[in-house]
């Protein structure tokens, strides 16, 4: 939902304003509320938030952040998941992560919303990749589909259960393929 205050908000104007839930981004000068997340987007977050965890936080390579609001290139927004890699993740005077973060993921990865538009979310992943993202997945759990974005702009599809998605280099350890992406939806009950 495009929200159009009275008077149009600045950057730091937006910043000071109360959150919201679900999370506003202020793109282009203007106020967008991201929808509420359902079923199938809140599963794959959860989990590929701690698949990714698992395998980078340990030996501290980095650490996958969900609804994260982060402020560049006079945008605020909030990937759904943001990884930052273990020497940029901002930190305040006490060495604790800083509650403002006024820089981009490293690699930024978004799951569509039925209801929300592909267009939008990503020329998020897009600004992220123009201010230094390494890379940006926009994953669309209704088509089972996953498009890569990598410096420059260039874009990948992967949709065949076997295709095995390309992760950053510091993420070289991660081997995920489609099939194992989207085998997460289905929900095994206990047989009774």
């Amino acid at each position: 939902m495009v929200q159009s205050p009275a008077k149009a908000l600045t950057l730091q104007e937006f910043l000071k304003q109360p959150e919201t839930q679900p999370a506003s981004e202020y793109i282009n000068g203007q106020i967008i509320q991201k929808p509420m997340p359902k079923g199938k987007h809140s599963l794959l977050q959860t989990r590929l938030s701690a698949v990714l965890n698992a395998a980078l936080q340990p030996e501290q390579v980095a650490w996958a952040l969900a609804e994260l609001r982060c402020t560049f290139g006079g945008r605020s927004i909030v990937p759904d998941i943001s990884v930052f890699t273990w020497s940029r993740i901002p930190c305040d005077a006490n060495g604790e992560i800083a509650n403002t973060i006024d820089t981009h993921p490293d690699w930024t990865i978004e799951i569509l919303s039925p209801e929300q538009s592909q267009t939008r979310v990503t020329k998020n992943i897009l600004h992220c990749l123009q201010h230094g993202s390494k890379i940006g997945w926009l994953i669309d759990p209704d088509e089972q589909t996953v498009l890569v974005y990598l410096p420059p702009e260039q874009v990948k599809i992967f949709d065949q259960p076997a295709d095995r998605l390309p992760t950053p280099t510091f993420a070289s350890n991660i081997h995920l393929t489609i099939e194992e992406l989207f085998g997460w939806l289905v929900i095994q009950l206990p047989q009774v």
